[in-house]
């Protein structure tokens, strides 16, 4: 019976994501993101518990890869599809006007997501680490950057809203920073795991580090913390691989 709980938690995360694109095309783009912040919590824990219990199947492995795909890939494709159309009509954007084929854009996500997630499974190499940027990480993202926008009285004790929101508010950045993400995805940069396997200083200084820099990220800026962060990450392992230095 056991060997069934990672396999149900993978699918309540297949099963979130199914609901956020729904919810996205009926432009619940809020909704949407909590459902793949839930969906999120369920491909941590899937890992976690099958770790726990001591199973692993290849029936696990693969739907593993085919939920991410929809909650980490094509959701927020649709996502920041619908998102980038809604920010159109804020504002008078006569580039995405004349050219309604540039939202189409935001689909490089879930193009560049299914290589990334196939080369995953095929690369021996991402055992301790990630070559490229891990989909759960470029999907939460854009969600966080959805609920930013739509939530700017969150209180925070240092105020981010005059920097992030005319970046967040403009459709063409978000689009540019749509293909740029979609291309790390499969970039052959090597990328630290934040996965910790003991709780000693020693071997996992960089993670800690940064888990610490994220929680002191997160009181002083709210949510504002989550897109940050993993911008941090990208650039920091970007670094990190050209230092030479070994996670």
């Amino acid at each position: 019976m056991k060997k069934h709980i990672p396999n149900t938690i993978t699918t309540i995360n297949l099963i979130c994501g199914c609901l956020a694109i729904s919810y996205a095309f009926e432009g619940d783009l809020i909704l949407a993101a909590y459902l793949i912040i839930v969906a999120s919590v369920c491909d941590f824990l899937d890992g976690m518990m099958a770790r726990l219990l001591k199973v692993s199947n290849p029936l696990g492995e693969q739907l593993d890869s085919l939920s991410d795909m929809v909650s980490f890939g094509l959701a927020p494709g649709i996502i920041l599809f619908q998102f980038t159309k809604f920010l159109n009509t804020q504002g008078d954007y006569l580039l995405l006007d004349n050219n309604p084929w540039l939202f189409y854009i935001a689909f490089l996500i879930p193009v560049f997501s299914a290589f990334r997630l196939a080369k995953f499974n095929i690369d021996t190499r991402q055992t301790d680490g990630f070559i490229g940027l891990a989909t759960p990480a470029n999907a939460n993202f854009f969600i966080f950057i959805v609920l930013l926008y739509f939530y700017p009285e969150l209180p925070q004790l240092i105020s981010t809203f005059s920097i992030l929101n005319p970046i967040i508010s403009n459709p063409l950045i978000m689009l540019g920073i749509g293909v740029v993400f979609s291309f790390l995805l499969v970039a052959e940069v090597p990328m630290f795991s934040l996965k910790v396997k003991s709780l000693k200083w020693t071997g996992n200084e960089l993670r800690f580090t940064f888990l610490g820099i994220f929680i002191l990220l997160l009181i002083l800026i709210n949510i504002a913390a989550f897109p940050i962060i993993i911008f941090l990450y990208i650039v920091w392992s970007f670094i990190h691989n050209f230092s030479g230095k070994k996670s």
